[in-house]
């Protein structure tokens, strides 16, 4: 079975693209949705982010609130490094249980904001980036996740560029408006699953 990893700059399209993998019976795991649960799951990852970045990063009902912490860590790489550090072993750990209950697909999917940052790619036989132009992305994360454009920027400024991506994967999808997603999906998946 191989792994095919899926990244791509916030507002890119990734999620949109897993879905129309997910349709053709690929299994996805979507690390950012995953991670969402961890603060749930995992008590301890609680306790680890109060120590490191205070208890103003959660609710007075004890609710992490992502978007505070978002901003503390899209503001200061080396606090971005510090809550890396936290997740990604956790991440690591799940996924490899989720593989491990997705026994006998030819492939599965790993999606992952930071693939390469992460070093996740490591473990991927493959890798698609998605990619969109800048001011689409604005526009989608605006839209989608409140955001200023200046908290989309600092984000944007913190993963890699569109030129890296493609030059370290294997596959590239543009989501531009312009090329249709489901052929460039499709092309994929035929090749994938030979």
């Amino acid at each position: 079975m191989k792994v095919v990893g899926i990244t791509g700059g916030i507002g890119s399209g990734k999620s949109l693209v897993c879905q129309i993998f997910s349709r053709l019976g690929v299994p996805v795991y979507e690390s950012d949705k995953a991670v969402h649960t961890f603060y749930e799951k995992y008590p301890e990852i609680n306790e680890k982010i109060k120590k490191e970045f205070s208890e103003d990063v959660f609710e007075k009902n004890g609710k992490l609130n992502r978007k505070r912490l978002g901003e503390i860590v899209f503001s200061d790489n080396k606090k971005l490094n510090t809550l890396n550090s936290i997740i990604h072993p956790l991440v690591k750990l799940d996924f490899e249980k989720w593989l491990k209950s997705n026994k006998g697909n030819p492939y599965v999917i790993k999606e992952a904001a930071i693939l390469f940052e992460s070093g996740s790619n490591e473990i991927c036989d493959k890798i698609i980036s998605v990619i969109s132009p800048i001011e689409f992305r604005i526009s989608r994360v605006k839209e989608r996740d409140h955001k200023s454009r200046i908290e989309i920027e600092n984000i944007i400024n913190k993963q890699l560029s569109d030129d890296e991506l493609i030059e370290k994967s294997d596959f590239v999808i543009y989501n531009d408006e312009k090329q249709m997603l489901i052929p460039q999906v499709l092309k994929i998946h035929g090749v994938m699953m030979k």
